[in-house]
């Protein structure tokens, strides 16, 4: 008789890539589905403190720019030391960010936790640190299956803190919301444990950061997808913060409004999913086309045609479905064509272009309609956008980096 042995060491469950992806996603979904909900805090905040909307929306816009401008530092600390830690952090900072909301009496204490803290718990809980970190988990063939299920996850979170978050302020005010929110970031600290994607793991080690920096640096293709992200970030934050006044503008109800969003963060979680999936079936770089192209159309068509109720939800499932899309297959274009070292770092970069657009997305929203009193430019602007952005994708060589110095490494 042949005794067969078992040299291969035994798998615990956390080390399984469901554990991973559902993991990511349930720290993401949390991340993201708490900054979805800031918004229905305004009027109750500002009442309370006497402060004008001035003071909160600040707040949120600088949580905005620092979660872009720490992503690509945050995304250096996670390649070399691994997302794990950088996630636990977060959490932590993300807790303490929101302790500081509940109980900061002034506008600058309020915005130091509201724009800074929470800013920095953004770039460590996002998309950026999970996808990277899936990246590094999963083998190539179920990397856009694993960035699909965590982004579809990363959605429902979205969907459901909204509501959550309202039944916290009727049952504790908002203040006693924003402590539950804590408490359940921190409970949420041991699901970083899976992540445990040591940079021991990915080979590849002789390329160093600064190297890797100036390869991407110098290829087309990566500054192609920093400006072609900056469309993403502007139509998302334009939409989401601009659509329920722009509906109110042309008579529809609050109800309508609240219905339209909720319709793009259920649409989202099978659109991001169904994206990653398509980002391993097609080429990456066509579907974003694709994508940016879709958006333009949607955006055309709802601002051009008569609005109805019929109207605004059509648009905002369409939407809903290609929103958040575009991040798995931007994370996945960049791992394809630079490998997944530095995939958290290189990520970061081209983040910034999309929180470049989102800032701007906001802002410009407000300055033309307190200026023109319609949202006309805006819509029109949005429309051509998508289309520069699309343009910008195509031509993207997505082609892998050979790197003959690094043979046998495992980029």
């Amino acid at each position: 008789m042949v005794m067969h042995i078992n040299t291969e060491p035994d798998r615990h469950w956390w080390q399984e890539p469901l554990a991973f992806v559902l993991a990511g996603g349930i720290v993401m979904g949390l991340s993201l589905g708490i900054r979805h909900a800031f918004g229905i805090f305004m009027v109750p905040i500002t009442m309370d403190h006497g402060w004008n909307r001035e003071a909160f929306s600040f707040a949120i816009a600088l949580q905005n720019l620092v979660w872009g401008i720490m992503q690509p530092f945050v995304g250096m600390v996670a390649d070399r030391f691994g997302s794990r830690r950088v996630v636990m952090v977060g959490m932590l900072c993300y807790a303490c960010g929101l302790l500081g909301m509940a109980y900061g009496s002034t506008p600058l204490a309020f915005t130091l936790c509201a724009g800074v803290l929470v800013g920095i718990a953004l770039a460590c809980t996002s998309f950026g640190v999970i996808y990277g970190a899936l990246s590094r988990l999963v083998s190539p063939e179920r990397r856009g299956w694993a960035l699909g299920l965590a982004g579809a996850a990363g959605g429902l979170g979205q969907f459901f803190l909204v509501p959550v978050s309202q039944i916290f302020i009727d049952t504790f005010t908002w203040s006693g919301s924003f402590i539950a929110l804590a408490i359940a970031c921190l409970v949420v600290v041991p699901l970083a444990l899976p992540l445990a994607d040591a940079p021991t793991q990915t080979g590849g080690q002789q390329q160093s950061l600064r190297s890797a920096l100036g390869e991407a640096f110098s290829h087309q293709g990566f500054w192609l997808l920093i400006v072609g992200f900056f469309a993403c970030g502007f139509h998302l934050a334009f939409i989401a913060n601009h659509l329920p006044s722009y509906l109110r503008d042309k008579g529809m109800s609050q109800s309508a409004a609240v219905i339209g969003l909720a319709v793009i963060a259920l649409a989202n979680v099978t659109g991001t999913y169904v994206c990653g999936l398509m980002g391993n079936r097609f080429r990456r770089k066509y579907v974003l086309f694709w994508i940016y192209v879709l958006r333009s159309l949607a955006i055309a068509a709802f601002y051009l045609l008569p609005l109805s109720p019929f109207t605004l939800y059509a648009f905002c499932a369409v939407m809903g479905f290609i929103w958040l899309g575009t991040v798995p297959l931007t994370n996945g274009l960049l791992s394809q064509i630079f490998g997944i070292r530095y995939l958290t770092t290189l990520f970061g970069f081209v983040f910034f272009g999309h929180q470049l657009g989102s800032f701007l997305g906001v802002w410009l929203g407000g300055y033309v309609f307190d200026t023109t009193r319609s949202y006309d430019l805006v819509w029109q602007l949005s429309i051509a956008i998508g289309l520069l952005s699309a343009a910008l994708h195509y031509p993207i060589k997505d082609a892998e980096i050979q790197r003959p110095a690094l043979a046998g490494a495992n980029a």
